[in-house]
């Protein structure tokens, strides 16, 4: 347990945070007025932004513990606990994920018109979930949360969603459940071999076998990389995305797919580090693949959402590459780019949504254009779409930088094959923001489209300004995750160097 750090300012604070809107979400049950329900969403949400801030303020970069550690015995015949507490590596998730969801409640203000309050409720119970997957250091805990969010995003994407959305929602749940049940089956062998203790940082750097070990991590791969989602696990994004509204998009591109990144950063490599060894290179050359393919497709895509979906293919190909080549700048820069990829690729979705409550499609030739009529939309786009191909000055540029430099010093023709995703992502930004902001010959007449409101700009103006701010200043960024990064690479490091050592005193 000296893994925990307790911090006695804020004793209860992440509690608070993943209650809130649990609770906000049981009282908006028996409210039936809409503006109301509206009004309390972004009411409770807000106030989670604001009550997470201190997590910032007083949290200790210096050390790679578990802070503001919460504790409380609860099934003792099992002895599962509720257990939470936040590190280097799930704090920029945690801020994110505050961070967008009173923007995703003001993104479905006007869009969302039917049954309005239902549709809170999903928002609010889906931060609760989404918050507690970050924070969880039980695995029953963390299990409970993982599934918990199926439920509310297969209602958004069901209920709400296009004309495909019974299909879109009912392959999302299955392919998502389908990595689950592996997983569940790896916790239950932990838990017996670790005291029957579900305690997740008591599971890390133990000696299992290798049989063991490989097992364990390809149940981990197919659970996290159906989240990622990774080629060629990412059927069900597109559509997911395509008939999500707006706000379950920007939930799915900017938290749910880190969770799997997330996943093998504090499963995979802690818990099976053997297995990384022997079977990192293969997801490395995975990633490659998505990263390719993902730009390929993309460049295809008339569907703008189809298009963002695709790109977030070869973007999170991208965060898996860093992760797996295991140094320092590329996992830091994998981190870096899953709040990157979150920011940029929320703020993509959000944009796309406004051209489709105008013109009602998503096709880029509906919105082709529109530049003339909407200026301070496609200013906004124009700094979005820059950020997601990783031009300098932008957010993603630091994140695919530490990545491209992690896979060169890794190796030099695994860092060539990445290059070609990264002008691929050029290209069909590039395009798509030609065709949206001057078009060419034969525009449709757009004079009757409206320039963003008040609330639109307020909507994607808090993303504009981390896009610079992080592309301008990332060091606070890098400083929070840096400590518990070094830990977590030293502790891989030492467990290789001991395999190393052993395999040589057995083969000679």
């Amino acid at each position: 347990m000296d893994q925990l750090l307790i911090n006695p300012d804020y004793p209860y604070i992440l509690s608070t945070l993943i209650f809130l809107p649990l609770a906000g979400a049981l009282l908006l049950l028996f409210i039936k007025n809409e503006d109301f329900a509206r009004y309390w969403a972004l009411g409770i949400t807000t106030l989670t932004a604001i009550l997470s801030i201190p997590l910032v303020v007083a949290f200790d970069t210096s050390t790679s513990q578990y802070q503001f550690v919460e504790q409380v015995s609860w099934v003792k015949s099992l002895n599962i606990q509720y257990v939470i507490g936040i590190d280097g590596i799930s704090i920029l998730l945690v801020m994110l994920t505050t961070f967008i969801m009173p923007l995703c409640v003001l993104a479905s203000w006007t869009y969302i018109k039917t049954r309005v309050q239902a549709f809170m409720i999903c928002l609010l119970i889906m931060e609760t979930a989404m918050l507690g997957v970050f924070m969880a250091l039980d695995f029953v805990l963390f299990y409970i949360l993982w599934e918990a969010m199926l439920i509310p995003m297969y209602l958004l994407i069901g209920i709400w969603g296009g004309p495909r959305r019974i299909y879109a929602s009912i392959k999302f749940f299955l392919y998502t459940l389908s990595g689950s049940v592996m997983l569940l089956v790896a916790i239950i062998w932990l838990y017996v071999q670790n005291g029957y203790s579900f305690f997740i940082p008591d599971m890390m750097w133990q000696n299992y076998s290798s049989t063991a070990q490989i097992l364990l991590f390809l149940a981990f791969f197919l659970a996290f990389a159906i989240k990622v989602p990774m080629f060629p696990f990412h059927t069900w994004l597109p559509a997911a995305h395509v008939e999500a509204p707006t706000a379950g998009s920007v939930i799915l591109a900017s938290v749910l797919l880190k969770m799997g990144t997330y996943g093998f950063l504090r499963f995979a490599i802690p818990i099976t580090p053997e297995a990384t060894m022997i079977l990192g290179p293969a997801i490395l050359w995975l990633s490659i693949a998505g990263i390719i393919y993902g730009g390929f497709t993309a460049l295809a895509q008339h569907d703008m959402k189809k298009l963002i979906a695709y790109s977030s293919v070869g973007h999170m190909g991208f965060v898996t590459l860093g992760i797996f080549v295991l140094n320092t700048a590329g996992v830091e820069g994998a981190i870096l780019q899953m709040l990157n990829h979150g920011i940029t690729t929320g703020a993509l979705f959000l944009c796309i949504g406004m051209i489709y409550e105008r013109t009602h499609s998503r096709e880029l030739s509906s919105a082709t254009g529109v530049g003339k009529h909407m200026p301070i939309f496609v200013t906004f786009l124009a700094f979005f779409s820059l950020s997601s191909f990783g031009f300098p000055a932008t957010n993603s540029f630091v994140g695919e930088f530490l990545i491209l430099a992690g896979t060169f010093e890794y190796s030099i023709p695994l860092a060539l094959a990445a290059i070609p995703g990264a002008v691929l992502a050029a290209a069909y930004m590039l395009r798509m923001l030609q065709k949206i902001v001057w078009g060419g010959t034969d525009n449709p007449d757009q004079s009757w489209i409206n320039d963003l409101n008040l609330r639109e700009i307020v909507t994607l103006s808090p993303f504009l300004f981390f896009v610079f701010w992080i592309g301008l200043g990332a060091q606070p960024f890098i400083d929070l995750i840096h400590v518990s990064v070094a830990n977590l690479l030293d502790n891989y490091h030492a467990f290789h160097g001991q395999a190393v050592a052993v395999a040589d005193i057995i083969l000679h």
